[in-house]
């Protein structure tokens, strides 16, 4: 039997006075990939916002649970401790630490021991090949001149150097040309395959999900899970769109 990861129970969730979220049920299971579509404004990001602990996004009823403890009220760096990651759809920049400082650094609190680093520039070049990344990106300030594919491309190296248990992937493909897409895509696969962790992946494109393999799909509108499904509905979705969905949510 699968090892649960993340169950979430009824999850609704206010921004100010205004409930986005109305009673989310999500389960995730050790290895699985699950795909959360919908139109702009359903709420895709919010769920997201609200699984990783941003302050800005509140629970007002309903759980999350993960490796089998509640963590309504954990805040977001414990989260990532744990081994929650969220990637932005805008990645935000940050002068004065490099992508490299940025990601030993966390290795290194999350773990409470030091990364050697002679070993973490071995790990950090061959994840930064996988993507097509020059290394010496590494060596520049998170983010900081980034172009929109570079900052996406270095999101996905985050997620591989850290082996989250948990990884959200919130609009990675969106403004990605082809070739990005194919690239990001790849790195995505490499997690799916060597990780073993439950991976969450938000759009309302399929573009990145074409060479993906994907256990569950579920539309979200209206901050309602609507419909659940394997990887045919993302070919549904695909085909016809949301509207059937969203005048049943109606």
């Amino acid at each position: 039997m699968a090892e649960n990861l993340l169950n979430v129970q009824n999850l609704r969730v206010s921004v100010g006075d205004k409930e986005i979220l109305h009673g989310i049920d999500l389960k995730v299971n050790k290895g699985e990939t699950h795909v959360l579509m919908g139109p702009n404004g359903a709420g895709k990001s919010t769920l997201g916002f609200a699984l990783m602990g941003n302050p800005l996004y509140k629970i007002t009823s309903g759980s999350i649970l993960f490796g089998g403890k509640e963590i309504n009220s954990q805040p977001a760096d414990e989260r990532a401790k744990q081994g929650i990651f969220l990637s932005f759809q805008n990645p935000l920049e940050v002068p004065g630490i490099t992508l490299k400082g940025f990601i030993r650094s966390t290795l290194q609190q999350r773990g409470g021991k030091r990364v050697p680093l002679w070993e973490f520039n071995k790990q950090f070049e061959s994840a930064a090949g996988l993507l097509q990344m020059d290394p010496s990106y590494g060596n520049r300030d998170l983010n900081v001149g980034f172009s929109g594919g570079e900052k996406k491309k270095a999101e996905i190296l985050q997620m591989l150097m850290l082996h989250p248990a948990l990884a959200i992937l919130d609009e990675t493909d969106s403004g990605l040309d082809v070739d990005a897409v194919r690239t990001v895509s790849q790195g995505v696969r490499e997690y799916q395959r060597s990780k073993n962790g439950g991976l969450i992946i938000i759009t309302h494109s399929t573009r990145i999900l074409e060479s993906l393999k994907v256990d569950y799909t579920h539309v979200l509108v209206g901050g309602k899970i609507v419909k659940t499904g394997d990887g045919s509905l993302v070919e549904e979705i695909n085909k016809n769109g949301f509207e059937a969905f969203e005048s049943a949510a109606d």
